[in-house]
C-alpha cells in the first residue's frame, strides 16, 4: 500500500523545508511527497529548489489559481492507493498520519476527515469567530448533505484514490472543501472522522483565508449539493 501526500504550497518559504521533514519522520509506510506550488512569490520555490533531493514530485503552477487547483494537479501526478491532504503551513501536525489512516487500513473506511473540534489533543486558542464560522459552515454543509461532520473545512482529508477519480471536482481556490464534502456524500462510501491536533496561525503570521471565502462556501454547498 502507497500513500501519496499531497502538499498544496503558496507563500510558504519560513515553513516549507521543517513540514517536508516531519511528513518524512512521521510516515512510516511507503509514499510519496508531491508539492504543487501555486506560483509563490516569497522565495519557496527556491525552497524547493534547495530541498528537491527530499520531494518525490514538485509541480510549480504557471501562475496563481488556488489550493483546489493545485490540489487536482497534484492528485493528477499521484500514483499512491491513499490520498493525504496536507497544507505546508505547520497549522496540522503529520504525527496524526497513523490516526488518520488507521480506518482505512483497517478496512472500515473510504474517506477520513480530520477534526480540530472533537480532539482530546492540543488545539491552539484563536478567533472566536473564525472558529464559529467554521461550525457554521459545517452545521450548513450537514443541513444539505446529511452527514454529522465536526469541522468540514478541516485540511485533513485522507481517501482511497478511487473515492476522487470519478468527482469532477471544479473549485479551484477554498471551495474545494465544501465541493468535495458535498460530492463525497451523495456516494455510497463509509466517512470517518478523528480528531488531530491543530497549531493555527493568525493573520500576521502568514494565515491566508477570510471571509470572502465564507461566502464562496455557502455558495459551494448549495450549488454542489442541489446541483
Amino acid at each position: 500500500m502507497k500513500i501519496s501526500i499531497i502538499i498544496p504550497c503558496y507563500n510558504e518559504k519560513n515553513t516549507l523545508e521543517i513540514l517536508i521533514d516531519k511528513v518524512k519522520s512521521k510516515c512510516n509506510l511507503e509514499h510519496e511527497i508531491i508539492v504543487v506550488d501555486d506560483f509563490s512569490n516569497d522565495g519557496s520555490r527556491e525552497v524547493l529548489k534547495n530541498i528537491n533531493h527530499k520531494i518525490d514530485k514538485i509541480i510549480l503552477n504557471e501562475k496563481n489559481f488556488g489550493k483546489g487547483y493545485s490540489i487536482r494537479r497534484g492528485y493528477e501526478n499521484a500514483i499512491g492507493d491513499i490520498i493525504i491532504i496536507q497544507d505546508a503551513d505547520l497549522e496540522y501536525d503529520p504525527s496524526d498520519y497513523e490516526t488518520l489512516l488507521n480506518p482505512i487500513i483497517e478496512g472500515h473506511a473510504d474517506v477520513v476527515y480530520g477534526s480540530r473540534f472533537v480532539s482530546a489533543k492540543e488545539t491552539r486558542v484563536l478567533y472566536f469567530w473564525h472558529t464559529l464560522g467554521n461550525k457554521f459552515l459545517t452545521i450548513f454543509s450537514n443541513m444539505f448533505s446529511n452527514l454529522n461532520l465536526s469541522d468540514m473545512e478541516c485540511c485533513y482529508k485522507v481517501f482511497k484514490r478511487e473515492v476522487m477519480s470519478g468527482l469532477n471536482l471544479q473549485e479551484n481556490r477554498f471551495g474545494f472543501e465544501p465541493e468535495f464534502t458535498a460530492k463525497i456524500a451523495k456516494l455510497d462510501i463509509r466517512i470517518f472522522e478523528v480528531g488531530v491536533k491543530y497549531y493555527g496561525r493568525k493573520y500576521s503570521e502568514g494565515k491566508k483565508i477570510t471571509w470572502k471565502d465564507g461566502f464562496s462556501a455557502i455558495r459551494c454547498i448549495i450549488k454542489y449539493n442541489l446541483f
